[in-house]
């Protein structure tokens, strides 16, 4: 249904094909998944769905080149090698869900840097939803049904604190590379990162572009390097877990508490490579990319991966 629903959407983002404008406001969906990369898995990172409200805020023009206000909600559900294990001996990453809302504010100046802030308030376990979720996609589709939720992470609530830092290094002919960092702390996830973003083809400066989650803004489009953008890139980023509720439990929960909930122990150092591809129109905004993790825990049997697609409507 969800990659349907997406179809749809490029679909009819692909006959806009007027002039880039500024438009201050968008609204959108991101889906994540696994089997959008057809490997025909069902593990750990298995799906996602979010949905965004972005307004751009009057920002001065001169060093504050754009200012985003966001909110956002979404769903995350983790599966251990399988959504259908044999037994609990089998569970290499927790069964975990977390539902969350958050807002962000996105400040982006004139020198192509930009510090993302955002706050996410949330609960990880039963209450996140993820069982009932993943139940009722495998019926709607026909597939499995899957065992092993009675050791899900229990429930616990999240507040959660986050910041994102982008530079421009340097840019060429139709080619350009960021640096770009994270940091996060809170009940639920704490750790930081770092790494590169290489973007190739008609891309716009950062302080309005798919790659800072920018593309709602008060700036005029003669200020822009391309009416619309439509660039191929690869995000190669080095990261810091400190600490991982969906895989180590909830500071908040009672851990001996029934039923049984079976943890792991996190892998403190782990890369992550992105590659992806973003169009922007009159009024859409498409992204579609491959994500690709080394292990999130000591015990996983594999790597894994998913993809991402994301729908925006500007206006």
């Amino acid at each position: 249904m969800r990659i349907k629903l997406i179809s749809l959407f490029v679909s009819l983002a692909l006959t806009y094909t007027s002039v880039a404008q500024s438009h201050k406001n968008e609204i959108g969906i991101q889906s994540d998944n696994d089997s959008y990369l057809a490997q025909g898995s069902d593990r750990y990172y298995t799906d996602g769905i979010f949905v965004y409200f972005r307004h751009a805020l009057k920002a001065d023009g001169t060093k504050l080149k754009n200012k985003v206000l966001g909110f956002e909600a979404g769903q995350k559900i983790f599966n251990p090698q399988g959504g259908n294990i044999p037994g609990p001996q089998y569970i290499d990453r927790p069964f975990a869900g977390y539902l969350y809302a958050g807002a962000t504010l996105n400040l982006l100046y004139a020198n192509e840097s930009n510090l993302k802030l955002g706050a996410q308030v949330g609960v990880i376990g039963p209450g996140s939803g993820a069982e009932g979720t993943q139940n009722t996609v495998h019926r709607w589709f026909n597939f499995y049904h899957p065992t092993g939720w009675e050791y899900q992470i229990h429930d616990g609530a999240v507040i959660n604190l986050s910041a994102e830092y982008n530079k421009l290094l340097t840019r060429g002919d139709g080619i350009d590379l960021s640096f770009t960092g994270y940091g996060n702390l809170g009940m639920g996830f704490s750790g930081a990162g770092a790494g590169l973003m290489v973007r190739a083809g008609n891309f716009n400066q950062l302080f309005n572009s798919v790659s800072t989650q920018s593309t709602a803004s008060n700036i005029d489009s003669k200020d822009l390097l391309h009416p619309h953008e439509f660039f191929a890139y690869y995000k190669p980023v080095l990261n810091y877990v400190a600490y991982d509720a969906t895989i180590q439990g909830s500071l908040s929960s009672n851990k001996s508490s029934a039923p049984l909930q079976i943890t792991s122990n996190r892998q403190p150092i782990m890369l992550s490579n992105e590659v992806g591809v973003a169009y922007t129109a009159s009024h859409w905004v498409l992204s579609f990319a491959a994500i690709f993790h080394t292990k999130d825990t000591k015990e996983q049997v594999r790597v894994h991966q998913w993809g991402s697609a994301t729908v925006l409507y500007r206006f």
